[in-house]
């Protein structure tokens, strides 16, 4: 099995925008087997990788993205998902979390092949980070029920795309090999 990391995309999030409450109203039914896949993962010594927005706020810390997330909308969400002491936090500027980042550089310090890439939203920031991770010839998992869009129709669009012109294995987070 190749070496694995899990991408948890814009988890920490206030859903404070247009749309923001049909993406936290399909969020929350996805969010605990997030947290279940995100058990699975530490279990087995993968790292966890939060990739997530900085909202504009570009002197903000992990710590200011979490607290200003559970002062908002999102708090439901971020409450079961935040990140642990031994978790990475990657702050992005744009959709994908690779532009303008150091996650590549992260992943091949940490000699990651392969990615499950979970989050928010399916159609945007977590189809833009499975593109340029396939780009970058790393294998990658979406779990289709790890995943939220603001709608069902977005969120199988993009699942659509990732399984057939990615490549992306979309299997259920549970039936996702886990350095088995």
């Amino acid at each position: 099995m190749k070496k694995t990391a899990l991408l948890l995309i814009d988890m920490m999030n206030h859903m404070e925008f247009e749309g923001g409450e049909d993406l936290l109203k399909n969020t929350m039914p996805m969010v605990d087997r997030l947290v279940a896949l995100k058990k699975r993962v530490k279990e087995k010594d993968i790292p966890v990788i939060y990739v997530n927005d900085n909202f504009d706020h570009w002197q903000d810390n992990t710590d200011a993205v979490v607290e200003e997330c559970l002062n908002s909308k999102g708090k439901p969400v971020v409450e079961k998902i935040r990140p642990e002491d031994d978790d990475y936090f990657i702050i992005k500027p744009k959709h994908s979390g690779f532009f303008g980042t150091q996650l590549d550089i992260l992943l091949k310090q940490l000699e990651v092949e392969r990615v499950i890439i979970a989050g928010v939203a399916t159609d945007i920031c977590v189809l833009f980070t499975a593109n340029d991770a396939h780009m970058r010839e790393y294998e990658i998992c979406v779990p289709e029920d790890c995943s939220a869009a603001e709608t069902q129709e977005a969120h199988d669009s993009a699942m659509r795309i990732i399984e057939q012109s990615l490549d992306g294995d979309i299997r259920a987070g549970e039936k996702i090999p886990i350095g088995e």
